[in-house]
């Protein structure tokens, strides 16, 4: 059994937390131009080689991203979403289509996950599976499933073969990670237990997913890094490599980068997130010398790029590709900072971006980071 040592991320080390513009994303201003005409997007996340790098294909990178129709209030995204495929060259985005077929997901929506090109020509795509299909109403029962339709590249197109197993490869195991599996909640109200991000340890070989989870530590649910390794065919959970211990419920879309030989832990979470309220939205992250730990915060707080505070919500779901550019998408753009969950509809879409942010890039420097130009 791999020896992971927990870290817990607590109230000192938040309180480190200090204003500073080498940890804070310019404003974006105008919203930029939308990736799908149609369709709002978020959590995008390239299609990865083995080795961390993005695929790329004619000269172009692959991208998955969450996506729904554009109407209605913005919140309700999650509760339609599916997994789309994306060609990317520099700013600008070919839609590619749905990943999968109508109905091919055992969920009645896919929410986050990774993707990882195989030597075979497949695609492991990894995601959370959500609620039962055909179900009346959503409800919040999660598991980590994978599918591994063929990567088919002819005549100048890529697509994803239709025709792939969608297998259930990783749940909760209702003890160190509690059963994500409530029938009434929303964004910011339930546990987790999703997000899968795939990583192949270069110091052994061996692969490994990280999972947003919840574990059962105090007096309510916590937010945690969950780990899991492929050992004798099959996903094994091992102990979390965070917990955030008394501060933080909802930890998103956990990855993690070498630079330099250590290993970079990052993951999003929002400022209504945290208890007490405090702490902005942001990504977050720790270095260690091993995956499994022990981590210490970045920054001293954890810290890695927070929003301006006068645009508290102007992002979401950063992601750090290999090469440290920081992709996340457009949310609110507003300055009042009112909670977005509860405006009306309209007005929550008139300021609602629906699309991928402007590329952040970062420094890394042992324990400390910046963003660059």
């Amino acid at each position: 059994m791999t020896d992971v040592r927990t870290t817990r991320w607590t109230r000192a080390d938040l309180d480190r937390l200090a204003d500073d513009p080498a940890t804070t994303a310019p404003p974006i201003g105008d919203a930029p131009t939308r990736v799908l005409a149609d369709r709002d997007v978020w959590d995008l996340w390239p299609v990865q080689e083995e080795d961390g790098s993005p695929t790329v294909l004619n000269g172009r990178e692959l991208w998955m991203t969450l996506s729904a129709p554009a109407s209605g209030h913005p919140e309700l995204r999650h509760d339609m979403a599916r997994l789309w495929l994306l060609a990317r060259t520099g700013d600008n985005w070919t839609d590619l289509g749905p990943v999968f077929p109508d109905g091919a997901s055992p969920g009645s929506r896919e929410w986050s996950g990774c993707a990882v090109r195989r030597p075979d020509g497949t695609v492991s795509v990894f995601y959370t599976a959500t609620g039962t299909r055909g179900e009346a109403r959503p409800t919040f029962h999660q598991r980590v499933m994978e599918a591994r339709p063929a990567l088919i590249t002819t005549d100048g197109t890529v697509r994803l073969s239709p025709e792939a197993e969608h297998r259930v490869v990783l749940r909760s195991d209702g003890h160190a990670y509690l059963p994500a599996d409530e029938v009434d909640g929303g964004p910011g109200r339930i546990k987790a237990f999703r997000d899968p991000a795939w990583f192949r340890d270069p110091a052994d070989g061996s692969e490994y997913l990280l999972v947003a989870a919840s574990v059962p530590w105090g007096d309510r649910f916590m937010g945690a890094v969950a780990l899991a390794r492929w050992t004798d065919g099959a996903w094994r959970l091992l102990a979390p490599l965070v917990v955030a211990e008394g501060v933080n419920h909802e930890i998103e879309r956990p990855h993690v980068v070498v630079h330099d030989s250590r290993y970079y832990l990052f993951f999003c979470t929002s400022r209504q997130a945290f208890h007490p309220p405090g702490a902005p939205t942001g990504l977050y992250g720790f270095v260690a010398d091993a995956l499994t730990g022990p981590y210490e915060p970045l920054n001293g707080s954890g810290l890695v790029l927070r929003n301006p505070p006068a645009q508290p919500d102007q992002a979401y779901a950063w992601w750090v590709l290999d090469d440290l550019r920081v992709v996340g998408f457009t949310n609110y753009l507003r300055g009042d900072g009112a909670d977005p969950r509860h405006l009306p509809a309209a007005e929550a879409r008139a300021s609602f971006g629906g699309t991928a942010a402007p590329v952040l890039r970062l420094g890394l420097h042992g324990s400390t980071t910046h963003l660059t130009p």
